[in-house]
């Protein structure tokens, strides 16, 4: 049998049960019905939301017609694998106030080879520093209570922490509008202390960042922000078959497989990456912007 991680085990299934009821046919509904379960739940098991008991999948995999045993076998133990609960996101406390796919997101970026990140506002969110993360958090407080924005808070710092500090540094490719290096969250200190954290990642060789200039006459993405992880080597030909699409709005946040929209999603990013100027003009930019913030530390 395979080895999987609980998000690789988690993807292996869905994808599969997927897979299996669109060979034979069948819509999320009428599997439902045939097994005495809610559509929701389908739904969810399907979309990642969540896991599958092996109980459930062995009966599952009976009325689907599943003969081979390899292929039983693989799966009930990747069922087994996805249901372990030892992982931080998966804390009561914070699983009360973070949605089902930033949870997902959450894992695969644990375990990426390489993520594409664009964000037209702000620095993303696994990169800010505490301070300038409670300043956009409580930005919203008219929407998120204390206890939210304090549970959030926690999470983005693991994740931060998680991500900067993999020994396996994956590839992070940034694309920042220039905006974010004038939006001061936080006051001036905040933002120049998180700007200049940018640049000690670039130098540590942890990401790689360009800045989209106000005057830049290249097609800017009118995606919203987005992540784009890699969960095999993103310089494969058909890298996107083994990648996650993760974007969010005000109002809601998702995961998308679809694989044109991937696609879509990272040819937008290679054509504003490549147009731009590269990394050593915009850590320039980064490092001019933090000199004009935070004076006295120059």
């Amino acid at each position: 049998m395979a080895t999987y991680s609980p998000v690789g085990a988690r993807r292996k299934v869905r994808r599969a049960l997927r897979r299996l009821r669109e060979d034979r046919g069948l819509t999320q509904g009428q599997l439902a019905e045939a097994m005495d379960w809610s559509l929701s739940k389908v739904m969810r098991i399907e979309n990642g939301d969540v896991t599958i008991s092996v109980n459930d999948l062995r009966y599952l995999l009976q009325y689907l017609g599943v003969t081979d045993r390899e292929q039983i076998t693989d799966l009930l133990g990747a069922a087994k694998i996805s249901r372990q609960r030892q992982q931080w996101w998966d804390a009561q406390n914070l699983r009360d106030f973070l949605t089902d796919a930033m949870r997902q997101h959450i894992q695969y970026e644990a375990e990426a080879k390489a993520i594409r990140i664009y964000f037209g506002m702000l620095v993303p969110g696994a990169l800010q520093i505490p301070g300038y993360a409670r300043a956009v958090l409580e930005s919203y407080a008219d929407e998120l209570d204390p206890g939210t924005v304090e549970a959030r808070l926690d999470s983005r710092e693991r994740r931060r922490q998680q991500l900067i500090g993999r020994p396996d540094k994956p590839k992070l490719y940034v694309l920042l509008d220039e905006g974010v290096l004038f939006r001061q969250f936080g006051g001036a200190k905040v933002l120049g202390e998180q700007l200049a954290e940018l640049i000690r990642l670039v130098e540590e060789g942890r990401l790689l960042v360009r800045v989209i200039p106000f005057e830049a006459p290249a097609r800017i993405p009118m995606l919203g922000s987005y992540d784009i992880l890699y969960l095999d080597d993103d310089a494969r030909e058909d890298a996107e078959v083994e990648a996650i699409l993760y974007r969010e709005s005000d109002v809601r946040d998702e995961l998308v497989e679809d694989l044109e929209t991937v696609r879509r999603h990272r040819t937008g990013f290679d054509r504003v990456w490549q147009a731009m100027p590269d990394e050593l003009a915009s850590v320039k930019m980064i490092e001019a912007r933090v000199r004009e913030l935070l004076p006295e530390d120059v």
